[in-house]
């Protein structure tokens, strides 16, 4: 098992891109997207950014809503899942417009949260904000068509990856308070019986945003601490075996939301977002670093 040492890539200046950073998707030629989920604990309101490598400079594009994700179509526009509902965003205009909307509408308190998009469509859940009951949904979402329910009991639903698409699409979900790594295969709109894949109950931190490695034979996850821990960690595990594999630290900022593997200078890096959510002025003094971005070798 080898260990890395992230170093900070981006300290926002403004607090508000602290509270909740999440979602960071490679965009090619040196650049990221991420999204600022929500703004302060008491906005109901946050952002997709965009970060250039070679600048170091960070582009905010203030949204309609609390976003769970954002996907690029290209062109500057974005599929966005924020609130209830998903929508497109053009960066160049700055246009909303709504696609489908009543996500979770015959239950209270969810929202949007991560998502995956495959050939076609997208893969989404929403989650609790009170991180508690089991009532937020799993989606299937088909290109031009309406979001169809494929579970409606997870609590927050987080990190998922795409195995395979030929054929019934192969995926991997995490529902956050289990601390599992599912597998499940969805034909259709048929959606197979859950298959534990990782079981992360012994881990520090409750399991996040995950990324597969290139083969799809590991995956990356991370892990969001709420503890007085002195660093956040990112963990890589074999599919096949549970192995632990690799492990990367955040510095003075424990809560890991989400990796983003990417290259940059010919090299392969892991990007990493991390969160002041929930943080007091004191525990924030003791955290610098939290609500930063980093970045470390891959």
């Amino acid at each position: 098992m080898s260990m890395t040492e992230c170093e900070v890539l981006f300290r926002p200046g403004d607090e508000q891109l602290r509270f909740l950073p999440e979602g960071p998707i490679d965009l090619g030629e040196g650049r990221f997207s991420w999204v600022a989920i929500q703004h302060g604990g008491d906005f109901q309101v946050g952002s997709l950014n965009i970060f250039d490598l070679a600048t170091g400079e960070n582009t905010r594009y203030d949204l309609p809503g609390r976003p769970g994700f954002a996907f690029p179509k290209g062109g500057g526009r974005f599929i966005v899942g924020a609130e209830g509902c998903i929508g497109e965003f053009d960066t160049v205009s700055g246009a909303w417009s709504e696609i489908v909307s009543g996500i979770d509408a015959d239950v209270d308190n969810t929202i949007v949260n991560d998502g995956v998009a495959l050939d076609g469509g997208l893969i989404f859940g929403t989650k609790d904000l009170e991180f508690k009951t089991p009532k937020a949904g799993l989606y299937y979402l088909r290109d031009g068509g309406q979001p169809m329910r494929l579970r409606s009991d997870q609590i927050c639903s987080n990190g998922k990856v795409v195995l395979e698409q030929d054929g019934p699409v192969r995926f991997l979900d995490i529902d956050s308070p289990t601390r599992l790594v599912v597998e499940y295969t969805l034909d259709g709109g048929t959606l197979s019986a859950p298959r534990v894949v990782l079981d992360l109950s012994d881990c520090k931190g409750v399991p996040d945003g995950m990324v597969a490695v290139p083969g799809n034979q590991s995956v990356i996850i991370a892990f969001y601490n709420p503890e007085d821990a002195p660093h956040g960690e990112a963990r890589q595990f074999s599919l096949a075996t549970g192995e632990l594999e690799n492990v990367w630290k955040t510095d003075l900022a424990p809560q890991v939301t989400c990796p983003l593997l990417l290259e940059h200078k010919g090299a392969m890096k892991l990007v990493l977002t991390t969160a002041v959510e929930h943080m007091s002025a004191e525990k924030l003094e003791r955290h610098p670093n939290s609500g930063c971005l980093f970045i470390g070798d891959a």
